[in-house]
């Protein structure tokens, strides 16, 4: 089948974590002042933690080279082998980190379905089972924001206060997955602290749309932060010579502004793509960078429908049978989206 496009220019949707890092971040690397982090002793990667607990209103921050390990470290932290962990089950914790809570943390997940939307706060109260003989120790609830599963939907900041109230009234401790929460915090127009206050510990991405090549920050008290040190270097994240990619990640602290734009660019394409013969999507979960698409009426599933559009020079994923993802980024302007609504509705035609 003809590609709709060049042979070598693809629209890559896939994911945010395809961006490349910018000429600024390409410098700060190369120039960056670079000491041994495993000692505490590299300048650039200690000015990035400080920055990322300033950000988040913590008193410490944590470098790691993923959001997983991110995740499994603040589990690690928080709990005790046989804990129980609650969270939605369509979070990216269990759905996504290859079963790393059994691995490493020993811990128990159980899912509490509504935990990351309007009355979140009820479901986890009525889901929490309270000390008995026969149940394990419940002790961390695991909140995501922006909802990746959910379509990149934001949990405003009055509905994890009271998630938070009522964890540490249950005696539990809140972490919070936010890969994605600069997107949260633009398209809220909310100041990201007005989030970060509402957990006790948080995950953030730097290499997804802020664009870094890799890295992911970790948030909390000292105390955490300090117990969390030695989990991530246990885990193999105990990097050396690593203010390099520090470097990059400071400069990805200056592109939150502009998530703004790929908002815009998501909402355009989902509104477009929803008049497409075949098309659905839930234009009120457009709140973000991610657009679903309902790919049902046109009768293809979503790896036959991937596989086209790929053919045709368009990077989307699969999310299910019958829906697909995309996922705005810097990297793809409005005229890429334009011309990727064209090349779709060519397939369908």
């Amino acid at each position: 089948m003809a590609a709709d496009i060049g042979v070598n220019k693809m629209i890559d949707l896939r994911s945010d974590t395809v961006t490349q890092p910018t000429p600024e971040m390409r410098r700060a690397m190369a120039e960056a002042e670079v000491g041994d982090d495993v000692y505490g002793e590299d300048p650039t990667v200690n000015k990035l933690e400080s920055e990322a607990a300033r950000l988040m209103g913590k008193e410490a921050g944590l470098f790691l080279p993923s959001g997983t390990m991110g995740n499994q470290v603040a589990l690690l932290t928080h709990t005790n082998r046989g804990d129980e962990v609650l969270l939605d089950p369509e979070a990216h914790i269990i759905y996504y980190e290859v079963g790393s809570p059994a691995m490493f943390a020993g811990v128990q997940l159980r899912t509490v379905p509504g935990l990351l939307g309007e009355g979140a706060a009820d479901a986890l109260r009525n889901a929490f089972r309270g000390k008995d003989l026969h149940y394990p120790e419940c002790t961390l609830v695991c909140l995501e924001n922006t909802f990746n599963r959910g379509g990149g939907t934001i949990m405003v900041p009055e509905e994890m206060e009271k998630v938070y109230d009522t964890a540490h009234e249950l005696g539990l401790k809140v972490h919070l997955d936010g890969a994605r929460i600069f997107n949260a915090a633009v398209a809220s127009g909310r100041d990201v602290r007005d989030f970060s206050r509402y957990c006790d510990s948080i995950m953030f991405s730097l290499s997804k749309g802020l664009s870094a090549p890799v890295g992911s920050m970790l948030a909390g008290s000292s105390e955490f932060i300090s117990k969390a040190r030695k989990y991530r270097k246990a885990l193999g994240g105990g990097m050396r010579q690593v203010g390099f990619l520090a470097a990059a990640g400071l400069e990805a602290l200056k592109l939150v502004d502009r998530l703004e734009e790929d908002h815009k660019n998501a909402r355009y394409l989902a509104e477009s793509l929803n008049e497409l013969p075949g098309l659905s999507v839930d234009l009120k979960k457009v709140q973000t960078n991610i657009v679903i698409v309902d790919i049902t009426g046109t009768g293809k599933n979503s790896a036959e429908f991937v596989r086209e559009a790929a053919s045709r020079g368009v990077g989307c994923t699969g999310f299910g049978p019958h829906l697909v993802r995309f996922v705005a980024h810097k990297d793809v302007s409005r005229a890429d989206i334009e011309n990727v609504v064209k090349i779709v509705g060519n397939m369908l035609s």
